[in-house]
């Protein structure tokens, strides 16, 4: 009972360092363009993260409990070592400022111990291929919505003066961003839900019919909603100003284009990254300026610690699963 304890605050320790480090999805445009101040940002975020669960069904959270390796397989080994590994690249991430998916991660910690427990065959191949395909479908949905929501805008507002638009998109971007908050805390809270859903059946204290209780979906929540209180402000600057520089039009652009994003895969149940959502969507609206408008260079760093993300989190997870096994 006390190593179930100890998985359950590891789960939240991963889901408070994922608002930690995923806060730079949410308020990256909206502090880069200064509609808002950081604190005010992060305050913003945080509640609509803690509230996403009043709007979204726990879709996700069974993905994560059934969908990715063989519930027989899993048990608090294999759990405890791919939050480890899950907290560790988040943390390594992090200090080098690089947008990661804190979703992926926990994948490929899953993946890695699962295979270190009963081979490659624990691995629901058709799972794992449905979120690997999104970590290129995610971000060039997203990049393709805000380029089209860009275009559409300067349309609309084509006889209106630069700074009347800057007015009305000051405004429009707290809408824009609040969405967004509120699509990152209906998908990546709801991975947490699922690992401690997992960890309760494996350990016998619920069973694979009982739903998710509210003291979880509640803690999942409020935990993720703290991490983002403390803002991963290295992430910040990479997203808000590295990759390209934004308007308030084009913040709300790219902020739309992600919440539309994660909307429809949360309604569909796939873990996707919100980080790669909201980059692909910010080098969508900054292409529509022209090719030389977004930093490639930037984005090839970025790039490589998102096909990185699930291979190393898997090796990672794989080695603290031995560990563990042996230390019990």
């Amino acid at each position: 009972m006390t190593f179930l304890y100890i998985v359950v605050a590891l789960t939240l320790i991963f889901d408070f360092i994922n608002g930690f480090h995923d806060s730079a999805n949410s308020i990256a445009t909206i502090v880069s363009t200064k509609v808002l101040s950081p604190l005010t940002a992060v305050i913003m975020a945080a509640f609509f993260n803690f509230i996403a669960f009043l709007v979204f069904k726990l879709n996700v959270a069974t993905t994560m409990g059934k969908g990715i390796v063989n519930p027989e397989v899993i048990n608090l080994n294999v759990i405890a070592a791919a939050l480890i590994a899950a907290i560790a690249w988040n943390l390594f991430t992090w200090w080098w400022g690089l947008p990661s998916s804190s979703s992926h991660t926990l994948v490929g910690g899953l993946v890695g111990a699962a295979v270190a427990k009963a081979g490659f065959g624990s691995v629901i191949v058709a799972g794992v291929m449905k979120i690997v395909i999104f970590i290129v479908i995610a971000p060039l949905l997203g990049m393709l919505i805000s380029f089209l929501i860009s275009a559409i805008v300067i349309f609309l507002f084509r006889n209106f003066s630069p700074s009347r638009v800057d007015k009305y998109f000051r405004r429009f971007q707290l809408l824009s961003a609040s969405a967004f908050s509120l699509g990152h805390g209906g998908n990546d809270a709801q991975k947490s839900m699922g690992i401690i859903w997992v960890a309760l059946i494996v350990s016998g204290q619920a069973t694979k019919h009982d739903p998710i209780a509210l003291w979880i979906v509640l803690s999942c929540q409020g935990a993720i909603a703290f991490g983002t209180l403390f803002g991963g402000w290295r992430i910040v600057k990479t997203m808000g100003q590295k990759i390209t520089k934004l308007k308030p039009f084009e913040g709300f652009c790219a902020e739309t284009a992600g919440a539309l994003t994660l909307f429809g895969a949360t309604s569909f149940g796939i873990p996707v990254s919100t980080t790669h959502t909201i980059t692909g969507a910010i080098m969508g609206a900054g292409a529509r300026k022209g090719v030389s408008a977004v930093k490639w260079g930037v984005t090839t760093k970025i790039l490589w610690a998102w096909l990185l993300t699930i291979p190393v989190s898997a090796i990672i997870g794989s080695i603290f699963y031995f560990i563990i096994r042996l230390a019990l």
